[in-house]
């Protein structure tokens, strides 16, 4: 007996060693963190937000996924805020562009349509402003003052500029802001909006400005591509044409390796340029321009919105708004008629499989924005 009780705490010693050994040699468990998504993300190779994107898109309808390629005005120069809610009220829209009104007008519509949005179902909206140092005191009525982008003396001001807009547009609750602007200064219309009064200024002004902007949520837009610095007349009256060279694309390369997040598409012809002829059409319905220049050859990955599609420089071509879906641009601004274009977009994805496939990438591109932002 006492020697089978010898045998048996042997054996249960063996095993109690045994199972010691497999716990020292037993890797530890790796805690796997979830990716943390910022603006930083958007132009980021991310399994898990492309996965958080495709599960958005998923529960729309039709008629959300065309409602966020268009962004109407409301302000002094834009639609009534009745006609917006209107729009809202319908899911027509993906955003607004606030135009001319006081910042406290502006910080109570942003609270009055999320509340609506919410309510109806709607993804929140991209707010958005012309809040270039030029322009930002004269379009948000109350906005702190800053000097106007050709006063601006160096990267460090730049900076200090960016920030101190990026500081108004947070409050209001605007993460869209159509700045900086990298044209040449020679046109009168544009001149004086950017950082051209030496054109050596214009890429480390614009990154320094562009880097402070999405360092504080707020998207940036280089503008306006291609260019609209060397023409000599105005887009908002008639379509301006490019002769020949694109002089002024040498700005945009440096600003998209940088990370700038939107890029604006001008109404401009090119003309002379057998690479990148527009064949008479603004570059914002060329697919020539827009997918062949900005997408496949600079290697742009952020969202391409049009310049106002009521200007002069667009307004008289015949299906405009598809046209320049159809190019790739994915956010049309300010169209003629909110009601009408999103009509005729859901008509097209309706019927033609291969504008059906460019309406859902443009709408992936910016519910991925509005996750990045933090709105989803």
């Amino acid at each position: 007996m006492k020697k089978q009780l010898i045998i048996l705490f042997n054996l249960a010693l063996l095993t109690a060693c045994a199972q010691e050994k497999v716990v020292e040699k037993a890797p530890a468990r790796m805690e796997i963190s979830p990716v943390e998504i910022s603006l930083d993300s958007y132009l980021q190779d991310l399994p898990e937000l492309d996965a958080k994107v495709n599960s958005v898109f998923n529960t729309m309808t039709h008629q959300g996924i065309v409602a966020q390629l268009i962004m109407p005005a409301a302000g002094r120069l834009g639609l009534s805020s009745d006609t917006i809610k209107s729009l809202i009220n319908d899911h027509l829209i993906g955003g607004v562009i606030l135009l001319n009104g006081t910042k406290t007008q502006f910080t109570n519509w942003v609270t009055e349509y999320e509340a609506m949005n919410k309510e109806l179902g709607n993804l929140p909206f991209l707010y958005s402003a012309d809040a270039e140092p030029s322009l930002v005191n004269r379009k948000i009525k109350g906005s702190t003052f800053v000097p106007k982008a050709n006063a601006i003396k160096d990267s460090i001001e730049a900076v200090q500029v960016s920030q101190t807009i990026s500081n108004d547009l947070n409050d209001i609750g605007i993460n869209y802001n159509f700045s900086p602007v990298v044209d040449l200064a020679k046109n009168a219309t544009v001149g004086y909006r950017g950082f051209a009064s030496n054109p050596m200024n214009i890429i480390p002004f614009s990154q320094a400005f562009i880097a402070q902007s999405q360092r504080q949520n707020i998207i940036a837009t280089a503008k306006h591509f291609p260019g609209h610095g060397l023409v000599s007349g105005d887009t908002h009256k008639s379509l301006q044409v490019i002769d020949g060279e694109l002089k002024e694309l040498k700005y945009y390369p440096p600003l998209i390796e940088n990370g700038v997040l939107s890029i604006m598409v001008a109404h401009i012809a090119i003309k002379n340029n057998k690479q990148f002829n527009t064949n008479g059409l603004p570059s914002t319905t060329s697919e020539v321009v827009v997918q062949e220049l900005l997408r496949d050859s600079l290697g742009f990955k952020g969202l391409i919105i049009t310049d106002a599609m009521g200007m002069g420089g667009v307004s008289k071509i015949k299906n405009a708004s598809t046209k320049a879906i159809a190019a790739g641009v994915d956010i049309l601004l300010m169209p003629k008629n909110s009601r009408k274009t999103h009509a005729e977009i859901l008509a097209k994805y309706n019927s033609d499989v291969e504008f059906k496939n460019k309406v859902d990438t443009a709408a992936k591109r910016v519910i991925r924005m509005k996750i990045c932002l933090g709105l989803l």
